[in-house]
């Protein structure tokens, strides 16, 4: 719960987004257009670097001095580094499907072979596996939503790709940066992500000294595409200081 001696930002705090894996602006577009009405709205994109410390210090430089953060999946990993290494600056963050552990080593290595398909031409089969449709909710516009992640993969290229699954392969555990975040917390999940299921997302709330979890119906790993209204409302609910729902059951 947060407490009441936590202020709400100014209006005209900027939020930074940072998408996630092999994603640019247009995975927030939905939330870009609602909350740059209202405020700064800056998208801050995942640079080339092999480890999550090059690539926060490389990041921090074009940050404002004062923020609130949102970060969805890598970009949420990223999220959490930059909380860590300029605590000063976050006045709130927001983590959509977000895993704060590291990757398993066997997990790690399988995703090898995946590497070596998108080097020899098959990105799109590779970016296909690590991101399936399965992970998104059945819906009528999931094959519309698919051919967006192909499509921002096939832009950001191989290199990227190379990048990023390095720095998501060697993710830190971010755990003990998490239970030292006394900020407003926003955990966000979609209720049928099989990426980070909803298990995962209430272990990442109740470690947080004022995390709250929103789970978004019918959505899966993307739900600020899938149910792009829901997510854009709380967001805009956390970033003005109320609180969201608090669903932890």
């Amino acid at each position: 719960m947060l407490h009441s001696s936590i202020k709400a930002p100014p209006l005209s705090e900027p939020v930074v987004l940072v998408p996630g894996f092999m994603a640019d602006a247009r995975s927030f577009m939905p939330q870009l257009v609602r909350l740059g009405a209202t405020r700064p709205a800056l998208v801050l994109p995942i640079g080339q670097a092999e480890s999550m410390e090059q690539l926060v210090t490389e990041a921090i430089q074009h940050l404002p001095p004062r923020f609130s953060l949102i970060g969805h999946g890598l970009g949420g990993n990223i999220a959490i580094e930059i909380l860590r290494r300029k605590p000063e600056a976050v006045s709130r963050i927001a983590l959509i499907a977000t895993d704060p552990l590291p990757e398993t080593p066997q997990h790690a290595a399988s995703q090898e072979a995946l590497l070596v398909a998108a080097k020899t031409g098959r990105l799109a089969e590779s970016v296909a596996k690590l991101l399936p449709a399965s992970a998104l909710h059945d819906a009528p516009w999931r094959d519309d939503i698919v051919e967006l992640i192909q499509d921002m993969a096939a832009t950001l290229g191989l290199d990227q790709f190379q990048s990023q699954l390095r720095v998501m392969q060697r993710r830190p555990d971010q755990q003990k940066a998490l239970r030292k975040a006394n900020i407003p917390t926003l955990i966000l999940a979609g209720e049928k992500d099989s990426i980070v299921p909803r298990r995962r997302a209430e272990f990442l709330a109740a470690m947080m000294p004022h995390g709250c979890l929103e789970i978004i119906p019918d959505s899966g790993h993307m739900p600020q595409l899938e149910q792009p209204e829901a997510v854009t409302r709380a967001l805009e609910t956390f970033l003005s200081g109320r609180l969201p729902t608090l669903l932890l059951t």
